[in-house]
């Protein structure tokens, strides 16, 4: 475990924590009851949204969980309105440990993944849980097969988890300072041995990922910026950048269903979840441009906005690299503390 931060260091966070609360103040709203719009997650049991899949099954639909200590939690969330339309609790899968990820695959089943190691390589193991999308949006139980995943070049810690959606083939990306690996996991995942996931590319900080819905790119996000890559043959290809919005803990991302855009999601009570149209994607009015956040006004997509232009939003993108500055150390704190607890 790494130690804390020096006494000046410690001294700066209220401020920072100050600015990361102003900045959180208004999140986004959902827009005219439209779907796969910017919109907030209004339960106040989701408190730590870690991960984002567009439902398959029931348009405009979010499934999201919280990080760690919550409990075998999956939540949908309507983007119409920001709330839950159904809370399912998965039954047969032990106490989840750190739930970081979650994906829909081409069998319609989704997957949780509890692969989180907040010490870096401490867990022999990590799980993925299972179990088929619900057809009607109401709380349930539901059985989950639970899987055991190992890597095999060793523990690590990680935070996105894709489900290829045409070969069902599950990927997993290691989150580290120095950069992190995309792993590979077997054709099918099996029950009673370990599941070995192998490394077949190299990425940088990642905490969330998901394949497009024809499976041909690949987006990675991390606290400050995305990367979409094209994705063939199991392995990766060139790569653009893309203007993920700037969010006090950027922890999710997914395609829309229809795949024309990515929906950024972050940690927080209230937390919001940004629109960003993709290239080719449809730009219909109050959709922004293409590669851009569609919010309007949102605190949250104030960083595309302040990377654009001939310098006129130099002062913005100042305040906002402060403030995230702050936000990535307060985040790293947090984290590290839990993997002390």
């Amino acid at each position: 475990m790494r130690p804390y931060p020096s006494r000046p260091a410690r001294r700066a966070v209220p401020a920072a924590a100050l600015l990361l609360l102003l900045g959180a103040a208004c999140p986004a709203v959902a827009a005219d009851g439209e779907p796969d719009r910017d919109f907030t997650i209004e339960d106040s049991r989701v408190t730590e949204s870690s991960g984002l899949a567009a439902s398959r099954l029931h348009p405009g639909v979010y499934w999201t969980h919280n990080d760690s200590d919550d409990g075998p939690y999956v939540f949908a969330v309507d983007s119409r309105t920001g709330k839950t339309v159904a809370t399912i609790t998965m039954r047969g899968v032990g106490e989840p440990r750190d739930v970081e990820g979650i994906s829909i695959g081409p069998d319609g089943d989704i997957y949780v993944g509890d692969i989180g190691d907040n010490l870096d390589g401490s867990w022999s193991h990590v799980w993925i849980y299972r179990f088929p999308e619900p057809k009607a949006l109401r709380d349930a139980t539901v059985t989950a097969t639970q899987y055991d995943v190992k890597y095999a070049d060793g523990a690590r810690n990680a935070e996105a988890l894709m489900v290829h959606p045409t070969t069902g083939r599950v990927y997993i990306a290691s989150k580290n300072e120095d950069g992190g690996g995309l792993y590979e996991g077997p054709a099918r995942l099996t029950t009673g041995a370990p599941n070995t996931f192998r490394r077949v590319g190299e990425v940088p900080w990642v905490t969330d990922g998901a394949f497009s819905p024809d499976g041909g790119s690949l987006v990675l996000r991390s606290y400050f910026s995305a990367r979409v890559y094209d994705f063939a043959d199991g392995r990766l290809g060139e790569s653009r950048s893309v203007a993920a919005p700037f969010q006090r803990q950027a922890e999710s991302v997914t395609y829309t269903a229809d795949g024309s855009a990515l929906m950024f999601g972050s940690e927080g009570a209230g937390s919001g979840v940004v629109r960003v149209e993709v290239e080719g994607g449809q730009e219909n009015e109050g959709r922004g441009e293409k590669g851009k956040p569609a919010g309007s006004g949102s605190p949250s997509s104030g960083a595309g906005d302040a990377q654009d232009g001939d310098g006129k939003g130099n002062v913005g993108l100042g305040a906002v690299i402060i403030v995230g500055v702050g936000a990535l150390w307060f985040a790293l704190r947090r984290k590290r503390g839990k993997g002390q607890g």
